[in-house]
């Protein structure tokens, strides 16, 4: 009984605690909190949940193992599979080379042509080549007096060696050319006169020439030539010309050096047809010595070479000398890729003429010439070129150029006093004027490559003279310009087109008076119409062999005078054949 007393009056002393409580939470008032430090919450290290979770449960089932077999049955078979073949690539057959051809020709007016080369490998290091060509022709020009034939035959040979670091050769060549002094004024003489006159010249001419060429040295190259020429009024020149090269490495430069020595020497028989007597002939002989250093840079778009040219030049029929110097810079620059590229320069030299250069620019040069070098000051230059597309291309350039002493073929007198062995002091001939000239030309070049079967190419100079004697350039033209097209046409058909044009030129011709001055000789200025050439062939090729063609020239039939009194052939017709061939 006690006990249960104790007990209610403990009970009711916890639930009348709880209600005080319950009253005192009813009102708990303001409170000011103050928070000394930043919210600063922190990750729980994350556990990545397994995709197949282990199970440890008792109701999960265990996997049977599963075991395969098969039933194989055996099937008889006849069938027999091919053997498979891989698909063959049609392949172009490769063209068909031969080391020799022949090539032959005949037309009007009585024209001959011949050709002949071959090419044979001695052994795999070795080969020497021949050639042999020859063009004449034994026609006659309307309205000359005199024989007017003309013969040129050439006959080279070359041996070359090649080695890993070096190679070297030689070559052997004999040229005969036969001309005739045709050009009389016209109307001047009488066919009496015209059938005693000795109008024809021959021309012969020998040389040896030997090179060497080196890999990874100093020393690049060297070559020696040396040519004997001379004539059928015993004129006779010997000319020798040695070049060599070196080159040093200047870490992203290099330091170039050539050196050349330049001998020509000679004699005429005859003195010049300025004077009424042949007393004695003309001797001459120059000597050249000449050293060129250049410092060579090369960087991605630009190539300069930055150089000069030293020579010493001497006349040792006079015992003269003069030391020249001459600039030696070239530069070019890409722009705009392969499109535009600029190129300009400027260059001088001391240029070494000869009898035999001469003779191959006006072959009715008179064997009583005056020989002596040009001072070629400088050749300034600018232009630019590149390809407008990929397959055409063009080149436009401006030139100045400063020469003394240059060049310039003019009629020599007729002088009747003269009794030299041949006929040419009729005025049918040429001598060589000196003068000083300043020289300005526009040159312009286009060349379309439309594809590998046809090229086509045009360009056009335009040139302004001024000479020290305010006399005009003689023979030399303002405009000239040429155009070539060349077209394979399938693979058997092939042709080809040449034109081209030369502006009028002038001249004047004398005659030579005793008790004179040359000053005061009579004389008459010429002018020489421009004139227009158009060329052409055609061919065939009958098989990988043989093949013919023909070919015409001066289709306009134009009588044209390159030189005074000198008409060339019209019309004329050429057809002939060329066989390929292994000798």
């Amino acid at each position: 009984m006690y006990k249960s007393i104790k007990l209610g009056i403990g009970l009711l002393f916890l639930v009348g605690q709880f209600a005080v409580a319950q009253d005192e939470t009813d009102d708990l008032g303001t409170e000011t909190v103050t928070v000394t430090k930043a919210y600063t919450p922190t990750v729980s290290d994350a556990f990545k949940i397994k995709s197949v979770p282990n199970l440890n449960d008792s109701i999960v089932l265990q996997k049977k193992k599963i075991t395969y077999s098969i039933f194989s049955v055996p099937v008889a078979s006849t069938f027999t599979p091919n053997k498979g073949t891989a698909s063959r690539v049609e392949k172009t057959p490769p063209p068909v080379l031969f080391n020799s051809y022949a090539s032959a020709g005949g037309g009007n007016p009585a024209n001959i042509m011949a050709q002949f080369y071959t090419s044979h490998e001695i052994d795999r290091d070795s080969d020497y080549t021949l050639g042999l060509d020859h063009n004449s022709s034994r026609g006659d020009i309307d309205g000359v007096q005199l024989d007017n034939i003309f013969s040129n035959s050439e006959l080279v040979a070359a041996f070359k060696k090649r080695d890993r670091d070096f190679d070297w050769g030689a070559d052997l060549g004999f040229q005969h050319q036969l001309y005739n002094w045709y050009g009389l004024p016209e109307g001047r003489f009488d066919d009496a006169t015209a059938e005693s006159i000795d109008e024809r010249q021959n021309y012969f001419m020998g040389e040896a020439s030997g090179h060497v060429n080196l890999e990874d040295s100093f020393f690049k190259r060297a070559d020696l030539k040396y040519r004997r020429f001379w004539d059928a009024v015993k004129s006779g020149e010997n000319r020798a010309i040695f070049n060599t090269q070196f080159e040093f490495p200047l870490n992203e430069e290099s330091l170039g050096i050539r050196a050349k020595v330049d001998y020509v020497g000679g004699n005429f028989e005859n003195a010049s047809l300025n004077s009424t007597t042949n007393d004695e002939g003309i001797n001459y002989g120059l000597l050249q010595v000449g050293i060129n250093p250049s410092l060579i840079m090369l960087r991605d778009d630009l190539s300069l070479n930055l150089g000069v040219n030293f020579v010493y030049g001497m006349d040792l029929e006079n015992s003269e000398g003069n030391f020249y110097i001459y600039p030696a810079v070239t530069a070019s620059y890409r722009l705009l890729d392969e499109t535009v590229i600029a190129y300009g320069g400027v260059e001088g030299e001391l240029r070494q003429n000869s009898y035999y250069d001469f003779v191959e620019e006006n072959s009715f040069v008179s064997p009583t010439l005056t020989i002596a070098p040009t001072d070629s000051q400088y050749n300034g230059y600018i232009g630019l070129k590149g390809q407008l597309l990929p397959n055409l291309s063009y080149n436009i350039k401006g030139s100045y150029t400063a020469e003394n002493n240059r060049p310039l073929f003019k009629l020599n007198p007729q002088n009747l006093f003269r009794n030299d062995e041949k006929g040419y002091y009729y005025g049918n001939s040429f001598e060589v004027f000196y003068d000083d000239i300043k020289t300005i030309g526009v040159f312009g070049e286009l060349n379309v490559d439309v594809n590998r079967n046809f090229t086509l190419g045009i360009n056009a100079e335009v040139y302004d003279y001024n000479t020290e004697t305010d006399n005009p350039a003689w023979n030399l033209p303002n405009l000239t310009g040429s155009l070539f097209m060349d077209y394979q046409i399938g693979k058997k058909w092939f042709a080809g087109v040449n034109l081209f044009y030369v502006g009028e030129r002038e001249d004047f011709e004398t005659q030579v008076v005793e008790f004179v001055a040359p000053s005061e000789f009579p004389a008459t200025l010429i002018t020489l119409d421009s004139y227009f050439d158009a060329n052409a062939h055609i061919g065939h090729r009958l098989n990988d062999q043989f093949s013919i063609f023909v070919k015409a020239a001066n289709i306009a039939n134009n009588n044209y005078q390159r030189w005074a009194n000198y008409p060339v052939q019209g019309f004329q017709v050429l057809g002939g054949a060329t066989y390929k061939f292994d000798f």
